[in-house]
């Protein structure tokens, strides 16, 4: 479908649970809502039971009322369809719909998630509660849109019931035809493996190690929950199209095994994005060189622009976070919910919807804090969250649109994700070389996108970026490769990393030197590799004159052999046994090039290539900015819009050479400016 932005206003939101609160707290809720300049809230995902309390009976008192008072007070609603979570009627009368364990165990009701996708029973009953709702609420004047589900793959991403396997075989049927197609495809004469019937065809199942399925199988595992998924979401697009033609739709998550870039573009339009921050304050590795924390999360906003260049943020962190059990994310600092709500406004939202308005007393989010305590009472983030919607009132309308501005792009795609998953030989280095180059080019203020390589995309797409860094495609289709070719051909600059190339949409190995499909592009050939583990040391490299200084090559180490007099050495390994090989290289294709660095990118490597390219700032010859600062950059019809973020809790330093107007405050800086402890000014 073609996507036209259907967020002509800059939305600011709450999510609101009216089934969990006495109906007395309801009017006052959504008055102060709109006092404190939240125009929009979000109802009803987990509310099954309440629409339809036994199978067939409808009811829509609750939410009737609900939605009739936000309409009172001037907010919009964005209705959830209630399918993540099933009523208890419904999971008991048809068991057949609940998911079912790897390990073989049916999953039961009580928490949420716990059902199949392709169950008929699941599906028809879905349709039948989207349809009731949507016909219900097609023409009430404060609904603007629908959410389906919620989260897809949350909790788990995995599915192994009957009706599971069942659609597996008939997907297999419908992709290779014939087993003997099938057994090619899985190398299935592997340990003979070889298949003679459909039936004897299952998804991955327990075998005599733990879980070690064939690879090729867990693959196609992947792209089979990708496309269920993707099906069963359609199931209910279709009637919300149908039934409530005049509202958007979307959906929220980014979560494993779904291709949301294709569930974007056939079913919603926009995608939407859960924004926690503090999970990457909490779970880092502590072992990590200079870590971004809570700035690192910008990597994962620019992946749901990669979706949607304008997305809506459904849940933003308003809090401390936690179940009953797990999850215990410690208080925002004062702050910090503020500098998160614009970090995920600086990299394309244009609605944010905090989660939640009211910490709940009961269940198992009771300490997954809202805007209000249990108490109800006046507290630090209602004020903060007043604070960005006096400052959003004003400013929102100059932002809603702008389509952010890079010049790099970090390059991933499905296939090499799900395969990494399982392939332990170059699965862990993407995430890492990934993470690595984002961390240098944020220190050095050089925004970036992230795009995702996939069957439809074209030349002009990679066009729009000056340099792409593909750190480790295993995966790579002879197609591809001769895609990045014209690329590089026509002026671009594409980067590589080791394990490039080897592999065939199969998850074969090419019978071709490494690295395989890549290796004409890039001009050399692996003479061999080596992990990097145990008692082996990681190699240094040394680089040419201007490139920098000596970097580690980290994990994983491809010694290379120059196989054209197009290509230069721009380092070489300075020790172990391959000491004086050549470690990165620089192959010159048309009127760009094309690098291949043997080993797993660090910071210090990446900031060395980002050197020799001549990157720099866009906004170098008139902002001076301390690393702690982030710079995104949105573009409009006025011009563009410079974000700065400061995720330190010192004040940082800036030099304005020239004046310029901050669109929050409204006043002119130049020279000198302080940007208080995450602080945040967005200059026009």
């Amino acid at each position: 479908m073609t996507h036209v932005n259907p967020i002509n206003e800059f939305a600011l939101g709450v999510c609101y649970y009216p089934e969990q609160w006495p109906e007395e707290l309801w009017d006052d809720d959504l008055r102060r809502m709109k006092e404190m300049g939240l125009s929009i809230i979000r109802v009803a995902e987990f509310a099954w039971s309440v629409f339809e309390p036994e199978e067939g009976v409808f009811q829509f008192d609750l939410f009737d009322k609900v939605i009739d008072l936000a309409h009172k007070h001037g907010l919009k609603v964005i209705i959830g369809t209630p399918t993540a979570t099933p009523p208890a009627w419904l999971t008991f009368k048809y068991p057949e719909v609940l998911n079912v364990t790897f390990d073989g165990v049916t999953l039961q009701h009580g928490l949420r998630r716990h059902t199949n996708y392709n169950s008929p029973k699941y599906r028809e009953l879905s349709a039948r509660i989207a349809r009731q709702m949507a016909e219900h609420y097609c023409d009430h004047p404060a609904v603007v849109g629908w959410q389906i589900d919620n989260e897809f793959n949350c909790e788990i991403s995995e599915f192994y019931s009957e009706a599971d396997h069942l659609a597996f075989r008939e997907w297999l049927q419908r992709k290779y035809v014939t087993l003997d197609k099938l057994n090619e495809a899985w190398g299935a004469v592997f340990w003979n493996q070889t298949y003679s019937a459909w039936e004897q065809v299952f998804l991955p199942r327990p075998t005599a190690a733990p879980r070690q399925p064939n690879p090729h199988q867990a693959l196609d595992e992947k792209r089979f929950i990708s496309d269920s998924t993707i099906s069963y979401a359609e199931v209910q697009a279709k009637v919300l199209r149908e039934a409530a033609p005049k509202q958007w739709v979307t959906t929220n998550g980014l979560f494993g095994h779904l291709d949301s870039h294709r569930m974007t573009d056939e079913l919603l339009d926009f995608f939407s994005y859960d924004s926690y921050p503090q999970f990457s304050t909490i779970n880092f590795d502590k072992n990590e060189e200079n870590p971004l924390l809570d700035r690192g999360w910008s990597l994962t906003l620019s992946t749901t622009r990669s979706i949607s260049p304008n997305f809506c943020i459904m849940e933003q962190q308003a809090g401390p976070g936690g179940w009953v059990n797990r999850m215990d994310m410690p208080s925002p600092k004062p702050g910090q919910m503020r500098l998160w709500t614009y970090q995920s406004i600086a990299h394309g939202a244009d609605m944010v919807i905090y989660f939640r308005w009211r910490t709940a007393a009961f269940g198992n989010e009771i300490y997954w804090h809202g805007l209000n305590d249990y108490h109800n009472g006046p507290n630090r983030r209602l004020r903060e969250a007043a604070q960005i919607g006096a400052e959003l009132a004003k400013a929102g309308p100059h932002i809603v649109g702008t389509r952010n501005r890079a010049e790099v792009a970090l390059v991933r795609d499905y296939d090499n994700e799900w395969d990494g998953e399982y392939d332990i030989w170059h699965g862990p280095f993407s995430w890492k070389s990934s993470k690595e180059w984002f961390k240098a080019l944020q220190h050095q203020h050089i925004p970036n996108d992230v795009l995702y390589m996939r069957s439809g995309t074209t030349l002009a797409d990679l066009q729009r970026y000056r340099v792409l860094v593909y750190p480790h495609p295993a995966i790579m289709r002879d197609e591809t490769a001769a895609l990045l070719e014209q690329y590089a051909e026509s002026g671009g600059t594409i980067i590589f990393g080791c394990r490039t190339g080897y592999k065939d949409e199969r998850g074969h190995c090419y019978m071709r030197p490494f690295p395989g499909a890549a290796a004409r592009l890039v001009g050399i050939s692996v003479e061999e590799f080596t992990q990097i583990k145990g008692t082996r040391k990681p190699a240094t490299i040394e680089w040419k004159q201007g490139g920098g200084e000596a970097t580690t090559a980290d994990l994983f180490n491809d010694v290379l052999t120059v196989e054209s007099d197009t290509v230069e050495i721009i380092g070489k390994y300075a020790s172990d046994y391959y000491a004086g090989k050549p470690a990165v290289t620089r192959n010159a294709v048309g009127a760009g090039s094309a690098w291949y660095y043997g080993a797993v990118f660090n910071e210090a490597a990446a900031r060395n290539v980002i050197g020799l390219l001549g990157l720099s700032s866009p906004v170098a010859n008139w902002l001076s900015l301390p690393e702690q600062v982030e710079l995104t950059i949105r573009d409009g019809e006025a011009g563009p819009l410079y974000f700065l973020l400061n995720y330190a809790e010192d004040a940082a330093e800036l030099i304005l050479s020239e004046p310029r107007t901050d669109l929050i405050s409204g006043d002119t800086l130049q020279g000198s400016v302080v940007l208080e402890p995450y602080g945040v000014l967005i200059l026009t």
